[in-house]
């Protein structure tokens, strides 16, 4: 078998385990190597009459390689932001490959009770209120869980930002496929709800 056919079939197995990748971090860093792989695979065919059968996945891979960088140093660097906050980082990590980031104004009303509750929020920036249970929130603090997990999905209070702020954010459906598909972080979260018990 020629080297081109064995790193063909390397560079195969590697986008196959991609796939069992349950996290972000080691997907990307699969889908990294096996775009090296298929780039290699693409290059030793360069002067030989099948280079015109594997430009394709070349110029495939030689694309994707630079999005795959990209999205991993990005991850890596929501989980950095989030690491560097004070709070439960443990709750934190789970969610930082799913976070959008937003600045909002002092003054903003980031949901009122009885909003649907469509996003959990993890400050990182500034103070936010809930203004019927008088709680001040800190950099760090994640909150607006407690409405995903109520039988309405509502909110049950008021967040306000007392001065600019910047916020991360996840859908509240990501919270809820998280929590039924990883059993640490439905704990993270089983643990966060019994306080307000």
């Amino acid at each position: 078998m020629s080297l081109m056919t064995w790193m063909a079939w390397l560079a195969a197995v590697l986008v196959f385990a991609t796939f069992f990748m349950k996290t972000i971090v080691p997907l990307r860093m699969m889908a990294i190597v096996s775009n090296l792989a298929f780039i290699a695979y693409g290059l030793l065919g360069l002067g030989m009459d099948i280079f015109s059968k594997v430009a394709p996945i070349l110029v495939l891979h030689c694309s994707l390689l630079p999005l795959n960088v990209l999205r991993l140093l990005e991850v890596k660097r929501s989980i950095r932001a989030v690491r560097s906050m004070q709070g439960e980082h443990a709750t934190a990590d789970f969610l930082t490959p799913y976070m959008d980031s937003r600045r909002y104004p002092a003054g903003s009303v980031l949901f009122s009770r009885g909003d649907p509750a469509d996003k959990v929020y993890v400050l990182a920036r500034g103070t936010v209120r809930i203004v019927e249970f008088e709680r001040r929130l800190k950099p760090g603090d994640l909150f607006g869980e407690i409405g995903v997990f109520n039988d309405k999905a509502t909110r049950t209070g008021t967040a306000v930002c007392d001065e600019d702020c910047e916020l991360y954010s996840v859908p509240s459906a990501k919270i809820l496929e998280l929590f039924y598909q990883d059993q640490r972080f439905a704990f993270q979260i089983a643990r966060r709800l019994a306080r307000y018990a």
